[in-house]
C-alpha cells in the first residue's frame, strides 16, 4: 500500500479524535511503519521492528494486539515502550503456539501542559505472525506443513524457506516455496524421529519473518523384520493347521492370512488375525486337503496396509495307484520352507497304528511298494499311508514339519488252497497250508480223513500240516480240509475242499 495513502485514511479516520486533543494542547503525531513480526522459534517470544514516528516530541511507543471486529479495528495493548529511540522489541506470548496474531504499533506524544493525558497516534499497517502447523499421514508416509501467508508489505515477500530440525540437530532449510504457497508435502520421512518445522518468510529487503516451532514424532509400531511360515499340515482332522513365527522385535498385532488354491490362482483374504506371543496358529477348515493350497501371512500396520509377508507354505498332497502288485505313491514336493527339505518320511498303517515305511531324500516325490512284501502285516480293514517333511537350515532357528493327507486302499484279501502235497522230506511240497494274502483276525482249520476222524487242527494260520496224524505218518489218499477265517475288512469267509497226498 502506498504510504502516503494510508497516512491520509489514517488522518481522516482520526480528525475527529485529533479535535477533542486539541483541547489539551496534544497534537496526533504520525504512526511509525511496523516492518517486520517475527517468531523466535528457540524461545517463543514475538519480535517487532519498525520505524520510528516521523514526528517530533515521541515519549513512547505502544504495542497492541489488532483485532478487526466486524469491520471495526480495535487494539489491545500489550505493553509501552518508553523509549522514543526504541525501533525492536521482544514479547513473551504462548499464543503463537495456537493460532496467528495480528499486530500494530503507535507512537505516543505527550501534551504540553503538565498533568495532562497524552494523545497517541493512529494504528501502524497492520502485521501477523506465521504460524506453522505440521501433520503426519503415517498410512502414506507423508508429512504436511501448512502456514498462514505473511503482509507483503511494506516489504514484498519473495518466498518461504521451509526448516527443518530432526531429532534436536540444529535447523536448516529443507525446501523452498513460492510467494503464494501456503503448504508443502514431504513424501518421505525416517520411523521413530522427532521432526520440527519452522517457515521462514523471505523479504525483499533482506530480512526475514520466521513463525512458531511445529514438532511431531514419526514413532510408529516397529514392524517385523521377518515372518517365518513354519508349516502347513493336515491335521487328524482332515483340515490344515497352519502356524507362523513373528519376529520378537514387532510390536504390531494384526495380520493378515491369504491363501490361494494352486498354483495359477490369485491370493484370496481369508482371515484377518491377533498375534499372542509373536505365534499365530490357524485352521483353513474349508480347504480341499486333496489339492494344494498356498498360504502367506502379512503383518498389518495401523492404516491397514501390509508392511511384511512371509514366505509362503503349502500342504503336501500324496496320491495312490495300484496296479497289479504295485502300490505307488507320488506327492507333491514341499513349498516354501525359509530353510530346506531335510528329508521326507512315509508311514505305513498296516493294522492299528502307524510305523515309518521308508525315510527318502529330499529330491524323492514317489515311491512303489509290493503288496506282497506286505501282506502279512495287513491286519486292518484298510491300507494308509501318509508322507511328512521336515525343514533344516532355518535361518532363525525354526524347524518346520508338514505331514500330508491320508490315503488309504482296501486290503486285497485272496485264500489260496492246494490240493496236493509230498510230504516226503524232499524239501519240495512237503507241507500243506492255506495261503492267506493278509493276517486274519481268526482263523480255523481242520483235515479230517473221510470217516471224518481229525487228523489236523490248528488256529495259528502260520502252522503248517506235514500229513501225519498225532506225530503217526499217514498213508497217502485224500484228506478233506475245512477253513474259517475272518478277514482284516470283518469278512467271515467259510470254505471247504480236500488235499491229496502223495508219498512216493
Amino acid at each position: 500500500m502506498n504510504m502516503k495513502f494510508f497516512y491520509i485514511i489514517i488522518f481522516l479516520l482520526f480528525s475527529q479524535y485529533s479535535s477533542l486533543k486539541s483541547q489539551v494542547n496534544c497534537t496526533v503525531p504520525l504512526p511509525p511503519v511496523l516492518t517486520s513480526v517475527s517468531v523466535r522459534p528457540e524461545t517463543g517470544n514475538v519480535e517487532f521492528t519498525w520505524t520510528a514516528s516521523p514526528s517530533s516530541d515521541i515519549a513512547a511507543y505502544l504495542i497492541y494486539e489488532y483485532l478487526n471486529e466486524n469491520g471495526v479495528p480495535r487494539g489491545n495493548i500489550i505493553d509501552t515502550i518508553w523509549n522514543p529511540a526504541a525501533t525492536t522489541y521482544s514479547y513473551a506470548n504462548s499464543s503463537y503456539k495456537y493460532h496467528s496474531t495480528s499486530y500494530v504499533i503507535a507512537a505516543y506524544r505527550l501534551p504540553g501542559i503538565p498533568g495532562l493525558d497524552g494523545c497517541p497516534s493512529p494504528f501502524s499497517n497492520v502485521l501477523n505472525t506465521i504460524f506453522t502447523s505440521a501433520v503426519i499421514d503415517t498410512c502414506n508416509k507423508k508429512i504436511t506443513v501448512g502456514w498462514n501467508s505473511y503482509p507483503s508489505s511494506p516489504e514484498k515477500v519473495t518466498g518461504y524457506s521451509i526448516l527443518l530440525s530432526v531429532n534436536g540437530a540444529a535447523f536448516s532449510e529443507e525446501q523452498s516455496a513460492d510467494p503464494g504457497a501456503t503448504s508443502f508435502t514431504f513424501n518421505e520421512f525416517d520411523i521413530n524421529a522427532d521432526y520440527c518445522y519452522v517457515v521462514r518468510a523471505n523479504l525483499e529487503g533482506g530480512t526475514v519473518s520466521t513463525s512458531n516451532k511445529s514438532c511431531i514424532s514419526t514413532k510408529m509400531l516397529v514392524p517385523p523384520v521377518w515372518i517365518n511360515a513354519d508349516y502347513a499340515t493336515v491335521n487328524t482332522d482332515n483340515k490344515i493347521t497352519l502356524s507362523f513365527s513373528v519376529d520378537p522385535a514387532s510390536e504390531i498385532t494384526k495380520f493378515q492370512l491369504e491363501k490361494k488354491t494352486g498354483t495359477s490362482a490369485s491370493f484370496l483374504v481369508i482371515g484377518n488375525i491377533e498375534e499372542v506371543n509373536h505365534q499365530i496358529l490357524f485352521t483353513d477348515n474349508q480347504a480341499d486337503i486333496e489339492k494344494i493350497n498356498i498360504y502367506r501371512l502379512s503383518a498389518m500396520n495401523s492404516c491397514n496396509v501390509p508392511v511384511t509377508v512371509s514366505n509362503t507354505c503349502s500342504n503336501i498332497v500324496i496320491s495312490l495307484e495300484r496296479t497289479g502288485d504295485d502300490i505307488d505313491l507320488s506327492w507333491n514336493a514341499y513349498r516354501e520352507w525359509l530353510g530346506e527339505v531335510s528329508s521326507y518320511r512315509l508311514f505305513i498303517k498296516t493294522g492299528t497304528g502307524f510305523l515309518e515305511k521308508a525315510e527318502l531324500q529330499p529330491v524323492d516325490t514317489a515311491y512303489r511298494i509290493l503288496y506282497t512284501d506286505i501282506m502279512y502285516d495287513v491286519s486292518g480293514s484298510d491300507l494308509c499311508f501318509y508322507v511328512s517333511a521336515t525343514e533344516r537350515n532355518n535361518p532363525y532357528g525354526l524347524t518346520g514339519l508338514s505331514s500330508s493327507q491320508l490315503v488309504c486302499s482296501v486290503p486285497t484279501e485272496v485264500i489260496t488252497v492246494p490240493n496236493v502235497f509230498t510230504p516226503n522230506n524232499d524239501l519240495v511240497n512237503d507241507f500243506f497250508r492255506p495261503v492267506l494274502s493278509f493276517t486274519p483276525q481268526n482263523y480255523h482249520l481242520v483235515i479230517s480223513d473221510r470217516n471224518g476222524r481229525v487228523l489236523f487242527e490248528t488256529r495259528d494260520f502260520h502252522e503248517d500240516w506235514d500229513g501225519s496224524q498225532k506225530g503217526n505218518t499217514k498213508a497217502g489218499g485224500v484228506c478233506l480240509w475245512f477253513l474259517e477265517v475272518t478277514t482284516p475288512s470283518g469278512k467271515k469267509i467259510s470254505k471247504t475242499g480236500t488235499i491229496t497226498i502223495i508219498k512216493n
